[in-house]
């Protein structure tokens, strides 16, 4: 009996330390990932850093969020997980990336055998789904420059593009043209066109602090400052639109308090988006996203279609704004039950016969 109870006595502690990582693993994790992260093309963390931006984790400015992981639990777990991901969730291998990263030699193993135990029974699943996001191409295998349309190329430049904003694997100087790469396209008319090099992810536009900035990296020809209005129409100030009039038009509001809201409203855009959400995307996909039902304002009212609360969801409180729209309003009797002066769970079972669809999507940054 007696040494049944020493035994836990020693077991016990070691148990707890595997599901917990100390002050200074913590730390050391984020301080060593926020330089590779820097370093802007280490296979591994662009890897980390996209899957981090796909599932939400890393919230709207995943830059930030990189370089300082120590401030937030959830995403430190997730980068860790997304690490094992790319080291195939192979114990050894992961082992040998964290050195890799020079963690210092008495964390690696802590660390390793945190993130092993927290998702091993993941790593089926998420070694499969690194295979699959390969196949596809949704992992790039480096972060490519983002220029203007062919016709616009003399305009590009990464001039006073904060660091964070700037684009990895350039060789594209200051004031100098970036060419188009790639395969070219032919037209229906038989003309040969140069291949689309754009870069349509948005991290690009968060890193940013002011309009020029937009003008610079796309083009002057492209942004134009328009009035602005809010989900219900109100008048909200000015607001630069990137690629104006066309399916990849995106509303830039630039504020006094340093923050920004980039908004969304057409269906076939080539945006990257945070959390992968876009216009045209049913609601059950927002609703995975944010791991659960949340409540929507009444249709035709104030508000009417918009987020009233996401209920503690994945995607409350990381300044996501969605209006949705119903298309199937043919039926009165049906479409009375979601108008007016009230909210509603999105997960209602009758919800689904109206094909409620995102029709705009606001991500507001934090000061």
């Amino acid at each position: 009996m007696k040494r049944i109870f020493l035994l836990l006595v020693f077991a016990l502690p070691f148990a707890a330390s595997a599901q917990k990582l100390t002050e200074s693993a913590i730390e050391d994790i984020s301080t060593k990932m926020a330089a590779q992260f820097l370093k802007l093309n280490d296979p591994a963390l662009v890897f980390v850093t996209e899957q981090m931006s796909r599932s939400g984790a890393g919230g709207l400015e995943v830059d930030k969020t990189m370089q300082d992981l120590k401030k937030e639990p959830a995403a430190m777990d997730a980068a860790l997980k997304y690490l094992f991901q790319y080291s195939d969730c192979n114990r050894q291998t992961f082992i040998a990336n964290l050195r890799a990263m020079n963690l210092s030699s008495g964390n690696v193993f802590p660390v390793a055998t945190y993130t092993v135990n927290k998702y091993k029974d993941e790593a089926k699943a998420l070694t499969d789904e690194k295979k699959e996001l390969y196949r596809i191409g949704a992992i790039p295998k480096a972060i490519t420059l983002m220029v203007a349309p062919p016709a616009n190329l003399d305009a590009v430049t990464t001039t006073n593009l904060p660091a964070s904003a700037a684009p990895a694997n350039t060789q594209t100087a200051a004031g100098t043209p970036a060419k188009p790469a790639g395969p070219a396209n032919v037209s229906a008319a038989g003309v040969t066109e140069p291949a689309d090099t754009r870069n349509w992810d948005v991290r690009l536009v968060f890193g940013m602090v002011k309009p020029d900035q937009l003008q610079a990296l796309y083009g002057k020809e492209n942004v134009e400052l328009r009035d602005a209005t809010d989900f219900d129409g109100n008048d909200v100030g000015k607001a630069w639109v990137v690629y104006p009039d066309t399916e990849n038009e995106m509303s830039v509001i630039f504020y006094a308090d340093s923050t920004k809201s980039i908004t969304f409203g057409q269906e076939n855009t080539k945006w990257k988006s945070p959390f992968g959400i876009k216009p045209g995307d049913p609601l059950e996909k927002v609703q995975k996203v944010n791991t659960r039902g949340f409540r929507i304002n009444g249709f035709e009212w104030t508000n009417g279609g918009t987020v009233a609360s996401w209920d503690g969801g994945a995607l409350d409180k990381k300044g996501v704004h969605i209006l949705f729209r119903a298309q199937n309003t043919g039926d009165p009797k049906l479409y009375d039950q979601f108008t007016g002066d009230k909210s509603f769970r999105s997960d209602a079972a009758s919800v689904k016969k109206l094909g409620v669809v995102v029709e705009k999507i606001e991500f507001r940054t934090q000061p």
